[in-house]
């Protein structure tokens, strides 16, 4: 079993930044494709950021050149910086980690979640 909790979520006005961290325990493994995730109130959960595979990073158009994914293994935690932030980044986001390895969009992919955290931006 692996546990991922996120944090740093909160609320900030339009152009501010937040860092969430997504600190993992138990059956930790450095193969694990790990992502971020959101949820905006009436849509589906989004893929926002990961790593790959070969540990190249994606990121969707949307996010692209404001948020930042990165990761410290030897404190099994990962991150992402949120820059510029806009109003329809508002959503609960969330960390996941997925053993089989690749990344995917698909939720279905990921065995393990963390339970969220808010974040709102206000205009």
């Amino acid at each position: 079993q692996v546990q991922l909790v996120e944090s740093g979520g909160g609320l900030v006005q339009t152009g501010g930044s937040l860092r969430l961290s997504c600190a993992a325990s138990g059956r930790t493994s450095s193969t694990y494709t790990m992502a971020w995730f959101r949820q905006a109130p009436g849509k589906e959960r989004e893929l926002v950021a990961g790593f790959r595979s070969d540990d190249t990073t994606y990121y969707a158009e949307s996010v692209k050149g404001r948020f930042t994914i990165s990761r410290d293994r030897t404190k099994n935690t990962l991150y992402l910086q949120m820059n510029s932030l806009k109003p329809e980044d508002t959503a609960v986001y969330y960390c996941a980690a997925r053993t089989s390895g690749g990344l995917y969009s698909s939720t279905s992919k990921y065995d393990y979640w963390g339970q969220g955290t808010q974040v709102t931006v206000s205009s």
